[in-house]
């Protein structure tokens, strides 16, 4: 496969832009190699500037959930953008956007519309403090939610900690009010709560996708939500990444367990940068300028991200099972993926929920970041060197979740689990 347009490019990147990516994961260190430089996307496919192809399990890390140029996501776009970019006033599109987040979503009663989802969870944290007049929050090993300072914490030697900077230019003064859990781990969150009488919130991904796809058990979600309303503290479900992509309306209907906000983003805005953040009005009317908890933004809820989400959710809510259609071919993929290692005796552990898929190459089930982190890195990364060059774009992070559009096929599912059999068996050889 010819690379040299990419290679250029990569080397002329570098130069301008920080490691030579916006985003670090992009940059391929993890798994070695040059990353490739996208020049078109259409429907289940990437095309490289050097005009190789590849089925896309990556889908801009969820948003694409119909593909890349959907037909009427795209015709809406367009239409929105002959009345101009943004405006910085109200439009009726962010109305009828919020009209079909709080159909479907039971526990959010009010909505507001920003930019991406960092600052959907930063927001709603900060409400969460004005709205208890607390400081402290619980996150959880393992769990991502942007990069805002007080969320880029690491643990220390205990289960349970005060959080401690992970990045430089953090200061300790930031996230000395961010306790550290163990996700899964009830134990670890009662610590939290015998450490403190000030904590605001708790926040989780119940459907985790950011150390891998390593789901909330519902036993431990019920238990955390029991705590919470004992403590009087705020549950917040960051569904940035699993909303409309595990289900149709939110964790809370799989998993029985309604939290008290929620976060979101990728899906709801269609592939432009959206993220939102909502629950009970009670908590919601706290928010500026129905309250006194400020949040604003230029560009939340600009018309065309806004005409893009629309578009998404309506054919969504036209055809519900579409999630159960991408869940089937997820599963498929998934079992192919299974049986493949199970050939040539490679450790490996699957996950699937909704069109989200998962896998490790792991001897044991994962269940924290603990776990993940005991996975084979080096066999992922021939894993995922093999499969680019066989022509299939997976996730460049063993700690990063698969995603399913509708673009592709059933044919393209079994293609590509005939390509884990070459490239496992390459490796096994």
């Amino acid at each position: 496969m010819q690379k040299t347009h990419s290679l250029e490019d990569f080397q002329k990147a570098k130069e301008l832009i920080p490691g030579g990516v916006n985003s670090p994961v992009r940059a391929f260190s993890s798994v070695g190699g040059t990353p490739v430089f996208i020049k078109e996307g259409k429907g289940a496919y990437l095309i490289d500037v050097d005009g190789n192809k590849y089925v896309d399990y990556v889908q801009s890390w969820g948003p694409l959930i119909f593909g890349h140029r959907d037909e009427k996501i795209e015709e809406a776009v367009i239409d929105a953008v002959k009345h101009g970019l943004s405006f910085g006033a109200p439009t009726e599109a962010e109305t009828e956007l919020a009209e079909k987040v709080v159909e479907l979503f039971e526990s959010v009663e009010k909505v507001r519309f920003v930019s991406s989802g960092t600052e959907a969870v930063m927001s709603a944290i900060r409400l969460a403090r004005g709205y208890t007049g607390r400081d402290d929050i619980i996150k959880f090993e393992g769990c991502y939610h942007g990069h805002s300072d007080s969320l880029l914490v690491s643990a220390g030697s205990g289960a349970a900690t005060f959080g401690t900077p992970s990045s430089p230019g953090v200061p300790a003064d930031f996230t000395k009010h961010t306790l550290l859990a163990k996700y899964n781990d009830i134990e670890s969150v009662k610590k939290c709560f015998a450490d403190s009488d000030n904590i605001a919130c708790v926040i989780i991904e119940p459907i985790a996708g950011n150390m891998g796809l390593v789901p909330a058990d519902k036993e431990f979600l019920h238990e955390l939500r029991a705590l919470c309303d004992a403590h009087g503290t705020v549950l917040i479900f960051d569904e940035v990444m699993s909303g409309f992509r595990a289900t149709l309306r939110g964790a809370e209907t799989i998993t029985g367990v309604q939290p008290d906000m929620v976060t979101l983003g990728k899906v709801i805005g269609g592939g432009m940068p959206v993220g939102a953040f909502g629950g009970k009005k009670e908590i919601m009317s706290k928010l500026s300028p129905e309250g006194p908890v400020y949040q604003a933004g230029t560009l939340s809820g600009n018309p065309v991200a806004m005409a893009a989400g629309n578009a998404a959710l309506a054919k969504l809510m036209q055809n519900p099972r579409v999630i159960d259609i991408l869940s089937q071919r997820a599963t498929r993929l998934m079992e192919g993926l299974d049986a493949t290692c199970k050939k040539y005796d490679i450790p490996c552990q699957t996950t699937v929920r909704g069109s989200m898929f998962g896998f490790f190459f792991n001897e044991n089930e994962v269940k924290n970041f603990d776990d993940a982190a005991k996975t084979d890195a080096e066999l992922f990364a021939q894993f995922h060197q093999g499969m680019l060059e066989a022509g299939f774009y997976f996730a460049c992070s063993l700690y990063e979740t698969g995603f399913i559009s509708t673009a592709i096929t059933d044919e393209m599912i079994e293609d590509t689990i005939k390509a884990f059999d070459s490239v496992l068996g390459k490796l096994r050889g």
